[in-house]
């Protein structure tokens, strides 16, 4: 691990296999300098026979070093993984969050990874038996909890719930900036006793493709690529069981249009008419539209066919509120400020608008979870709740 833009230093390395020198990580950021200057930030870094693989989180730079013909798309998966398992710890992942946590850094660099091969990543196990609290000596061979030897090691033994439910989302997060794109995953937060296996059947329109699918490590994969059922035993606790993209294009869910009026060098007017463009039985909840405006803009006033709107001065904004946005409507908004500076205005006002809403019930994939079979050996009735949202992720639109 490294941190820094300029001058980089090694916080905290583990030669998991010995057949690297550590002092090649001294070549890793010159060359990163360089390619930089050059415009190239490609994911791998080559220095003679030496592969750097890396990433950069936060202030850190987290880097995977090889000479060997390595498996690229798994060291990456699990650099990622590191970052998860090490934010679940220390809840942000900085350099002083390393420096305050050398030791257990340490002990979790050992458990996830043995002699260069990924062993146990999932951080609500390694919490079971890697604290943050000193451990206790104790007499003869410490024994290791049952989820790390467990063929089904992302999940404990002797769960007991006094009702017995599970809770499925799907949710789709849709982005616009210039064009759409849309990201979804299944979320689960299972509360079920004992070991339970669950089968999932889900359904999609013909006309949407899915790509980058992933699934939970508890996912039997053959059954998914025979009959497209996801057959599982779930881990305790709420999880991401699937994630995938859409490979298709969709016009933005709310489209902003906005015009600037200016009456003379000291007024100007903003006009943004916000439309839903889905279903009129689908309705947007807590629809948040923020238009950016001069920094030194003042005296503001504010006029809307619906919800309300705010000047917000510490973002140089105008807040435009709608807690219910039904589908095939369309709303005004208009904001007249006092603008002593016209060039300045010209400048930021090009900004795009932020969008943030969320669409129960309804989905932009065309996922459609058909049933869900729980299956447990002690013969326990479940209770199976499926619920759809779609979400605003990185939703922006530039508009004239």
């Amino acid at each position: 691990l490294s941190a820094g833009e300029i001058f980089a230093i090694v916080l905290i390395c583990r030669n998991y296999m010995g057949n690297v020198d550590m002092s090649e990580i001294d070549n890793f950021m010159p060359i990163m300098m360089r390619r930089e200057e050059d415009a190239d930030l490609s994911p791998v870094v080559i220095h003679g026979s030496t592969h750097y693989l890396w990433i950069k989180h936060s202030n850190l730079y987290l880097v995977a070093i090889t000479k060997r013909n390595t498996n690229a798309a798994l060291v990456y998966s699990f650099l990622y993984k590191l970052v998860e398992v090490f934010t679940e710890y220390f809840k942000s992942l900085e350099e002083e969050s390393i420096r305050d946590n050398f030791v257990t850094v340490y002990e979790l660099m050992d458990e996830v990874m043995d002699f260069g091969f990924p062993q146990t990543t999932d951080s609500k196990i390694l919490l079971e038996y890697i604290t943050q609290q000193g451990h206790k000596l104790e007499v003869g061979v410490p024994r290791p909890p049952a989820t790390v030897t467990n063929a089904v090691s992302w999940r404990s033994e002797g769960i007991k719930y006094r009702k017995n439910e599970v809770f499925m989302d799907v949710i789709d997060f849709t982005q616009t900036i210039i064009i759409s794109d849309h990201f979804s995953y299944i979320r689960i937060h299972p509360a079920l006793s004992g070991l339970p296996f669950r089968f999932l059947s889900g359904e999609k329109s013909k006309s949407v493709e899915l790509e980058d699918v992933k699934f939970h490590q508890c996912v039997r994969l053959s059954r998914f690529e025979n009959d497209r059922t996801i057959s599982f035993i779930p881990p305790d606790g709420e999880s991401e069981l699937m994630s995938y993209r859409l490979n298709t294009t969709v016009k933005p869910l709310i489209w902003i249009e906005s015009v600037i009026e200016k009456f003379s060098h000291s007024r100007v007017e903003i006009k943004v008419k916000a439309r839903s463009q889905f279903k009129s039985r689908s309705t947007a909840n807590n629809v948040s539209i923020l238009v950016p405006v001069p920094s030194d803009a003042d005296s503001p006033k504010f006029k809307t066919t619906t919800g309300q709107a705010k000047w917000v001065p510490e973002k140089s904004a105008v807040e435009w509120n709608i807690k219910s946005f039904p589908g095939g409507k369309e709303f005004m908004m208009r904001a007249h400020f006092g603008l002593p500076s016209v060039e300045s205005g010209e400048l930021e006002a090009k900004r795009p608008i932020t969008v943030k809403f969320e669409i129960p019930y309804f989905t932009v994939s065309g996922i459609q979870v058909r049933y869900l079979k729980i299956i447990e050996k002690s013969g326990y009735q479940a209770l199976p709740w499926v619920r759809y949202i779609t979400q605003s992720g990185d939703y922006q639109l530039r508009t004239n």
